[in-house]
């Protein structure tokens, strides 16, 4: 079986920026930045055939390339923060390829999230942090931003759960035209 999210993966530079941020907060697991990346849709587990099904559905999709910002700083879980993010500059072009995926692996059959899109990176996990200290560690970052940079490509990636939390591994890269 595989465990499987498709995303976009984030240029070594805007990783290091983003791995600026992670100090000062007890209690958060961060993300390595190889593990680093922006998520358009969380598959689940899936089997080689439905892989294969995935694969051509995700082939399927026709769209341009765009440039990407990040910015600010948020966090999932209101009463039990668990997950600290930065967020995506509000952009159409992703917003477009985010429902061409979608589009696609509903037509395969997948049962998707129906929940809004957030577009996100998640810096780190969250384990016995107050909601304040999450606010508090959101506000001093608030004014985080890097980029803009080229996204030009999407990728099928593969979540391998360890011992030593997960790993990811792209297994397949679709390209965005430049035109």
């Amino acid at each position: 079986m595989y465990r499987l999210f498709v995303a976009l993966s984030l240029p070594e530079i805007v990783c290091d920026s983003l791995t600026q941020l992670q100090s000062g907060l007890l209690g958060a697991r961060w993300t390595p930045d190889e593990n680093m990346h922006l998520t358009l849709a969380f598959i689940g587990e899936t089997d080689r055939h439905g892989l294969s099904e995935i694969d051509s559905a995700l082939q399927s999709i026709s769209a341009r390339g765009f440039d990407l910002r990040l910015s600010g700083c948020d966090f999932f879980g209101d009463r039990k923060p668990r997950a600290l993010w930065v967020g995506a500059a509000a952009n159409p072009a992703l917003s477009h390829v985010h429902a061409k995926v979608e589009t696609a692996l509903r037509r395969v059959g997948l049962d998707l999230e129906r929940r809004k899109f957030t577009p996100h990176v998640t810096i780190a996990y969250l384990k016995g942090v107050s909601q304040n200290e999450a606010a508090s560690f959101c506000a001093m970052h608030g004014l985080f931003t890097v980029g803009p940079f080229p996204v030009d490509a999407f990728h099928l990636y593969e979540s391998r759960l360890g011992s030593e939390g997960a790993h990811y591994e792209i297994l397949e890269t679709y390209s965005l035209s430049s035109t």
